[in-house]
């Protein structure tokens, strides 16, 4: 008998204060400490879901929308948005609040593929998704788009089919200079 869960029998919340370790040489949170973050909640969120080991397989997009300062607590929030037959899209968004002023802002939102795998490294079957309101329906179709624009982009620039002169035009619009 198939398994299924809801989104939030699996959802993650983490909370850290950002501290000057955490910082680039502009004084910035540093973007790897945060991708190191994000890549924990989603391992925790896709392995509540699937109540497996679970590894990283890709990552979608991710833009740094807002740059965090040493002194904000950042939040992340992971939620499993799409499920496949052994992987998971686990969305992932990032906020820092000002803990003086109580100011929050959105920082970042990414989607984490993860995969559950069993003791011996196997691939292995996660529960389906309970699609509960519009959102969690919205976040799944979106998924499902978002991996097809994915994979036309790279069906579209094989090495063996891509024509050079069938983009020269687009690249006179760029600050280059071709050296064929």
């Amino acid at each position: 008998m198939k398994k299924y869960k809801a989104a939030k029998e699996s959802r993650v919340v983490i909370s850290e204060l950002m501290l000057p370790s955490h910082s680039n040489f502009s004084g910035k949170i540093h973007g790897g400490y945060i991708l190191s973050l994000m890549d924990q909640i989603a391992f925790a969120c896709g392995s509540k879901h699937s109540e497996a080991y679970c590894v990283t397989a890709s990552v979608d997009k991710v833009d740094f929308r807002k740059p965090i300062e040493v002194g904000e607590l950042v939040t992340m929030k992971a939620s499993i948005n799409h499920v496949g037959t052994t992987s998971m899209v686990v969305g992932v968004r990032v906020e820092a609040e000002n803990i003086m002023t109580g100011k929050v802002k959105h920082c970042n939102s990414s989607y984490f593929t993860m995969v559950a795998k069993n003791d011996e490294g196997k691939s292995i079957t996660v529960p389906g998704l309970i699609l509960e309101n519009e959102t969690a329906v919205r976040r799944f179709v979106r998924s499902i788009i978002r991996k097809e624009d994915a994979s036309a982009r790279k069906d579209r620039f094989k090495a063996s089919e891509f024509r050079l002169e069938d983009h020269i035009q687009l690249l006179k619009e760029y600050n280059i200079q071709l050296a064929l």
